[in-house]
């Protein structure tokens, strides 16, 4: 009995296997170099012999190695990631920006760490503070709107800033983008250009979206200086299509003239072509309808919806460039701005 209970009792325990800490002298040896050579590999690969670079990375995926960025060695340095921070990662327009900074960035060996802020100055701050003690290669900001906390931590940074989407205000260092508030002067002069004498924007989200209330600004300044009637209808939600439905039939029961709408995106256009269908408004004869943003579906609408499209693949492109000149010592000369302009799409909704 007692030797049954005993057997039972020394049942050999399943013990957790401890993960051996591969390190980077580990690395070394394995590639036949020096530990600096690894370190100078990890910040810098192009700065390595073609040989000892492929040794190296051999060894890396041979090992599984992963840096850490803690240890002094590569935490004194910049660090081969790009901060890179937007508003939302649901947006389209910013997707594609991200989407063709990154394809640029990873030609270089650069990886790219997303952060979204919601519209929020707050978020953005948070997210900045914690991307600077990572030493990043650069951050990128999307517009020029931040609190007072986020510009104070970046002037006193070494870390190279670029922000996005927006020009036309005071920015950190280096700006690449266009101005919201000629997208909405163009709006408006090509409707009035269709012969529409009362214009309506409408705009969704414009209390925390200021390049939505910038383009809304451009197109309400257009239409004035041109004599012809405009008002504005909004809602706090974010963008979508039913926000854009909701709003134009609120606006052919309050404001029935009206013979031209401008919306902050495409996504309310589209809304507001479902309404006008829903209603029997005919698009362009009774009332034209344009958007912004050439979203995928834009131009496959039925009727094919006018829009602005804003470049938002160049947009990254340039950014890429800037972060890659910079590592590689090239600087761009203080405060300089990159228009990317945008493009009127004239199609059958206007």
């Amino acid at each position: 009995m007692a030797d049954h209970l005993k057997s039972g009792l020394e049942r050999p325990q399943r013990r957790r296997r401890k993960m051996q800490s591969i390190t980077m002298t580990d690395v070394a040896e394995h590639a036949k170099v020096s530990p600096s050579t690894v370190s100078l590999y990890l910040r810098r690969p192009e700065a390595v012999s073609a040989s000892a670079g492929s040794a190296i990375a051999h060894a890396i995926d041979k090992l599984n190695y992963v840096p850490n960025l803690m240890a002094g060695g590569l935490a004194a340095a910049s660090s081969r990631a790009v901060s890179i921070i937007v508003p939302s990662v649901r947006n389209a327009f910013f997707a594609e920006t991200v989407s063709s900074m990154q394809t640029a960035l990873r030609r270089e060996r650069l990886q790219v760490i997303l952060g979204h802020t919601e519209y929020d100055e707050r978020e953005e701050e948070d997210l900045v503070r914690t991307a600077l003690s990572w030493s990043p290669a650069a951050i990128v900001l999307t517009g020029l709107a931040h609190s007072d906390a986020t510009r104070r931590m970046l002037s006193h940074s070494p870390v190279p800033v670029i922000e996005i989407w927006e020009l036309g205000g005071p920015q950190i260092e280096t700006a690449v983008g266009f101005h919201h508030a000629e997208v909405g002067a163009a709006s408006a002069r090509h409707l009035i250009q269709q012969g529409r004498q009362h214009l309506l924007y409408l705009g969704a989200r414009m209390h925390e979206d200021q390049r939505a209330r910038q383009r809304c600004d451009g197109f309400l300044a257009a239409a004035g200086e041109a004599g012809v009637s405009v008002d504005v209808m909004q809602h706090p939600a974010p963008a979508s299509a039913d926000v854009g439905a909701m709003l134009l039939s609120e606006a052919m029961q309050t404001r029935p003239l009206t013979d031209g709408v401008a919306c902050s995106n495409d996504h309310i256009a589209l809304g507001a072509l479902f309404e006008c269908e829903r209603l029997g408004i005919a698009v362009p004869d009774r009332l034209a309808v344009m958007g912004f943003g050439d979203l995928s579906f834009s131009g496959a609408c039925n009727p094919s919806l006018t829009t602005i499209r804003p470049s938002g693949d160049l947009i990254g492109k340039e950014a890429a460039r800037l972060i890659i000149d910079h590592m590689a010592g090239r600087e761009p000369p203080a405060q300089s701005v990159i228009d990317t302009r945008f493009t009127l799409l004239h199609r059958r909704s206007s």
